[in-house]
């Protein structure tokens, strides 16, 4: 975990965690309440379950017999959820269902339950004639929970069967998508000014395994740069696929860009702070959720398929993000130690990708729909009355084209 991002993707992305945590705090609280029924001695029953240890015992049997197999199901319905949203929309969205904490946390309580009346079960000795002992508190919370997992359980089959609604889907992307946007672009960047000389190439480091580059902690590689004394560029862009000894970091002894310091290169202490990851996250990879959307909208196109409503949707989505994208200046990823040196350049996506992300395959698979290039058209148009200036080229240059074909076709009808 190299970076506060990098390590909030791992907690969330462990989908055992809420699981694992859910079930230390059912043996905890069943350890807990059969304690508190050992100090009260005989409790009267009251509203807590009156029977004998043998009634105690057939109870707590049922509660583990029915929840290990109710737990089954829900696992077998989450699976064939999963199966159909890969199939239907794109196998990268995957991953938010995997990371939703209410999924989560429905099979933790689910689970939770089982292992609390195992437990609990395990407490009751004895018999009505024979040293009884029920822990009357501990089976009524046992009880419970078992009411508690069945509203639970209402509530989950109402949240999967939203979550694999496309509006949820690309909303929920889109939700994503803006948080990045506001975190890794932020408004009020400054133009970017030229590239001072860095200098020859003093050494190359190559990834150290194959993998896409997720994640990089920017604020220690400057620092780390700045004891070494050099400036350190990364070769590829967050999200780029590098295979083993791959060009990594390019590092810079001389130039401009560089200050004065011993020269010495750790290797092992740049690496640490970038990761690698066997797929594209959204810790710092703006592109991978124009990159999830696009291919939402690229099967909805599919002859498979054939939604261009669904494309559409995306598109919507897709328009929001490149709207605020164009009234800002992007970030240039050079960052600078404290005494003003460059230190760090980490390669950025420009606007004009993701232009291209946004528009190129939409435009390929769906230039013959009724509704995709009309959608296309009124989104150039809006982005290029509120883009910068410097923008307008890569949204010019894609409206002529779209227009220029919807003419050609029009004409070719007439």
């Amino acid at each position: 975990m190299v970076s506060l991002e990098r390590a909030r993707d791992q907690l969330r992305s462990a989908f055992w965690l809420v699981p694992a945590a859910c079930v230390v705090t059912a043996i905890g609280t069943a350890v807990g309440l059969i304690a508190l029924d050992q100090a009260l001695g005989a409790v009267s029953p009251g509203v807590l379950f009156p029977g004998p240890p043998s009634g105690a015992r057939s109870f707590l049997s049922s509660i583990t017999q029915a929840m290990i197999a109710f737990t089954g199901l829900v696992f077998s319905i989450t699976i064939v959820v999963l199966q159909l949203t890969s199939g239907q929309f794109s196998p990268r969205v995957l991953r938010a269902f995997l990371r939703d904490r209410a999924i989560q946390f429905a099979l933790g309580v689910f689970i939770s339950t089982f292992v609390y009346a195992i437990v609990v079960q395990r407490a009751v000795t004895g018999s009505a004639d024979h040293h009884p002992f029920v822990p009357r508190i501990a089976v009524t919370g046992a009880f419970a929970l078992v009411l508690a997992s069945v509203g639970l359980f209402i509530f989950y089959i109402h949240h999967v069967a939203n979550m694999v609604r496309v509006a949820t889907i690309v909303s929920s992307l889109g939700v994503e998508s803006r948080d990045l946007l506001r975190s890794r672009y932020p408004a009020g960047q400054p133009t970017v000014s030229p590239l001072p000389d860095l200098g020859p190439v003093t050494r190359v480091i190559g990834a150290p395994c194959p993998g896409v580059l997720v994640s990089v902690n920017e604020k220690a590689l400057v620092g780390q740069a700045e004891r070494m004394g050099c400036v350190v560029v990364l070769a590829a862009r967050v999200g780029d696929y590098l295979p083993r000894g791959a060009p990594l970091l390019r590092i810079h002894l001389g130039g401009d860009g560089a200050g004065n310091g011993p020269g010495v290169i750790d290797e092992p202490r740049l690496l640490a702070e970038v990761a690698q990851d066997t797929e594209r996250t959204m810790e710092q990879d703006l592109a991978f959720g124009f990159r999830q959307l696009v291919d939402i909208a690229e099967r909805a196109l599919s002859p498979a398929i054939n939604d261009p409503t669904t494309a559409c949707q995306a598109l919507d989505v897709l328009h929001d993000l490149l709207r605020r994208l164009a009234v800002r200046h992007l970030p240039s990823g050079r960052l600078h130690g404290a005494d003003g040196s460059l230190r760090l350049i980490v390669p950025q996506y420009g606007f004009s990708d993701f232009v291209d992300l946004a528009v190129r395959e939409v435009w390929h698979y769906g230039s013959d729909a009724a509704q995709v290039p009309g959608r296309l058209s009124a989104m150039l148009a809006d982005l290029s009355a509120a883009a910068l200036p410097e923008y307008l080229p890569a949204l010019r240059l894609w409206a002529e084209r779209i227009d220029g074909s919807a003419g050609h076709e029009l004409a070719e009808q007439e």
